[in-house]
């Protein structure tokens, strides 16, 4: 689903354009095509700021003829993945496309029924993601360089354990790090934080295959941050002290990143690496974005805040493949499949 912003105007409309070659091929061959889409976390209500509208006035713009229905999350037969409610969904139609890699993760009615009622396949979207990210991880082209950042080390450090089995580098960055650092006994201050995982990331770290930041880049821990404040930013070595927290690397790890990355043949990369809202610290994950986009190797870039700051540097043209998926492509890395990607194999079906 596209963002939409307070205005309720489509912010981004990466996830749309993806799927117009799709759907005017389809409509070029005299199909009668039908959209569905999720929207947000309306939890089974009608919500009104999640319906679609804004959606569908975009999808007019850009491929008028496609019939966009409301917002499927409105029912709670989607989340619940009942059978009736995907049932539905399909009656009276003769085909079912699911060119929705960023919801194949998820075990819903509408990614799950459809292939068992109906002719099925996966749409090229789907498909290139699939293979794009597999190839990467079962036969990239070496050195492989996966850059994982984001805030919770909880999050991201399943991800973390199997890159660093299928990568000759992990680079992480962000928040997560923090954990990683206070593993290596080093301070962090104020900075994010999760004791339970020091001892996996230590391990983590005795791999020799995980590179951490160490310098950063913060303020005082009583100073705001993420909205673009005026404080003054405080850059700190190996250690932060106890009144500060680390919000960014620093320009020695950026250095560090930058050329560990130029060396690449394959790059993966999911997650900032500090609070890159907060203008005053997106300098490490511009540094990461500009030194993916000057590589020759092949890049993958996934993750919604990957691929924002992609856009707001002018780069997304400039890097191999941009994921639609954020928690698709989270999940394909560590698991290899998807629950969406196997009811289309499954289906008796399948085209």
């Amino acid at each position: 689903m596209a963002p939409v912003d307070g205005t309720l105007h489509v912010s981004d409309d990466f996830r749309i354009r993806a799927t117009v070659p799709l759907l005017q091929d389809l409509l070029d061959r005299g199909g009668e095509v039908v959209v569905c889409t999720h929207f947000g976390r309306p939890h089974g209500q009608v919500v009104d700021q999640y319906r679609v509208a804004p959606v569908r006035q975009r999808l007019d713009e850009l491929c008028p003829g496609v019939t966009l229905l409301e917002n499927l999350r409105f029912s709670p037969g989607e989340e619940a993945n009942e059978y009736d409610f995907g049932a539905a969904l399909i009656d009276g139609f003769d085909y079912y496309v699911n060119e929705a890699f960023g919801a194949s993760h998820r075990a819903h009615a509408s990614i799950m029924v459809p292939p068992m009622l109906v002719p099925s396949a996966a749409g090229p979207n789907v498909r290139r993601e699939t293979e794009m990210i597999l190839t990467a991880l079962e036969a990239p082209t070496r050195p492989f360089v996966a850059i994982v950042g984001g805030a919770k080390v909880k999050d991201k450090l399943a991800l973390v354990k199997v890159l660093a089995e299928k990568a000759d580098t992990v680079i992480v960055g962000g928040g997560m790090a923090y954990t990683f650092a206070v593993a290596e006994g080093r301070t962090i201050g104020g900075s994010l934080f999760d004791a339970s995982f020091v001892e996996e990331c230590a391990s983590l770290l005795a791999s020799g295959r995980v590179v951490i930041p160490h310098d950063a880049r913060g303020l005082r821990r009583d100073q705001a941050f993420g909205s673009g404040g005026s404080d003054p930013v405080l850059e700190f070595g190996a250690d932060i002290p106890e009144d500060a927290m680390g919000l960014d690397v620093g320009p020695r790890s950026v250095a560090q990143f930058a050329d560990v990355i130029a060396r690449a043949g394959t790059i993966l990369w999911n997650g900032p690496m500090g609070v890159f809202e907060d203008p005053r610290f997106a300098a490490g994950t511009e540094a990461v974005a500009r030194a993916v986009a000057a590589s020759s190797a092949t890049s993958i870039v996934g993750g919604g805040d990957s691929v924002a700051a992609l856009g707001s540097f002018g780069l997304q043209d400039e890097v191999s493949f941009v994921s639609t998926g954020g928690g698709a492509s989270l999940e394909l890395v560590q698991f290899g499949d998807l629950p969406g990607l196997r009811a289309l194999r499954e289906s008796k079906w399948n085209v």
